[in-house]
């Protein structure tokens, strides 16, 4: 198949995941572990610390005006 140029989206970005580590303390270890416990009330599903903070994380960033505030101020 020919490459086509045209396309309405680019290409995809990367999607490689990339492990990062971090140290809590043991007030944020056990509520985290009560929000597992939350979501699969909610949800009806079990997940993990590790597979619910990726996107805890893109939550917090999404709603972080001040960090999107900073991302659109000029860089000197």
């Amino acid at each position: 198949m020919a490459k086509n140029k045209t396309l309405k989206i680019g290409k995809l970005p990367d999607k490689t995941p990339v492990k990062f580590g971090i140290t809590v303390t043991p007030d944020l270890k056990r509520d985290l572990e009560r929000y597992t416990q939350v979501y699969e009330a909610a949800y009806g599903e079990s997940a993990s610390v590790a597979e619910l903070v990726p996107s805890m994380l893109s939550a917090f960033l999404a709603s972080d005006a001040g960090f999107k505030n900073a991302l659109k101020a000029p860089t000197t």
